[in-house]
C-alpha cells in the first residue's frame, strides 16, 4: 500500500483529477518496475510553480533558478543499491520514501516544447523523482543508462511512451 500526501500550492496550472491519478500511478508503476510494490510506504508530493520551486532550489541546493522537479529522499542505499536499514524512517507501519516537488508551470512548458501531453510530462517527472527516492541517480556514465531504462519501463507500464 502506498499512501500519498499531495499538496497543490500553485494557481498557474489546474491540477486536475487526471493529473492526481497520474502522479499516484507513476509512483506505483515505479515501485512495480523496481519490484517494491509490496512495500507499505508514504510519498509526499508538492505541486508548485516556477517561483516556488526556485525558492526551494535556492534554499536546499544553493541554485537560484527554477527547475522541473526536485527529489528529497529519506532512504540511503549502499554501493550495491541495498537500503541501509538505519536510514528507514517510519510513520507507523509506513516507510517514508521522501518528498517530490514538481513545478506544474515548468511541466506545462516542457510538455508544449516536447510536443506531448501535460499528463505524460507529469508522469515522467513523478517517475524520475520516485527513482531518485529509491536511490537511483544519473550523475555518472554507469548510472544514467540504468535510470533511463527504468524510466522507459515505467512510462511503458503507464502507456505514456513517446
Amino acid at each position: 500500500m502506498i499512501e500519498y500526501i499531495i499538496e497543490d500550492e500553485q494557481d498557474k496550472v489546474e491540477f486536475t483529477p487526471e493529473l492526481e491519478e497520474i502522479v499516484q500511478s507513476a509512483v506505483m508503476a515505479t515501485m512495480e518496475v523496481l519490484e517494491c510494490q509490496d512495500t507499505d510506504c508514504e510519498v509526499s508530493v508538492l505541486l508548485t510553480d516556477n517561483e516556488g520551486i526556485r525558492a526551494i532550489n535556492r534554499e536546499t541546493r544553493d541554485i537560484d533558478a527554477p527547475t522541473d522537479v526536485l527529489s528529497f529522499p529519506i532512504l540511503e542505499f549502499d554501493d550495491d543499491g541495498v537500503m541501509i536499514e538505519e536510514s528507514g524512517d517510519y510513520d507507523g507501519d509506513l516507510l517514508l520514501l521522501g518528498d517530490i516537488v514538481i513545478s506544474l508551470e515548468r511541466a506545462k512548458a516542457q510538455a508544449e516544447e516536447y510536443g506531448h501531453s501535460l499528463k505524460r510530462e507529469v508522469g515522467f517527472l513523478t517517475a524520475h523523482s520516485t527513482l531518485h527516492l529509491m536511490g537511483f541517480d544519473h550523475q555518472g556514465e554507469e548510472d544514467t543508462p540504468v535510470m533511463q531504462a527504468h524510466e522507459r519501463a515505467v512510462m511503458e507500464k503507464l502507456g505514456l511512451t513517446r
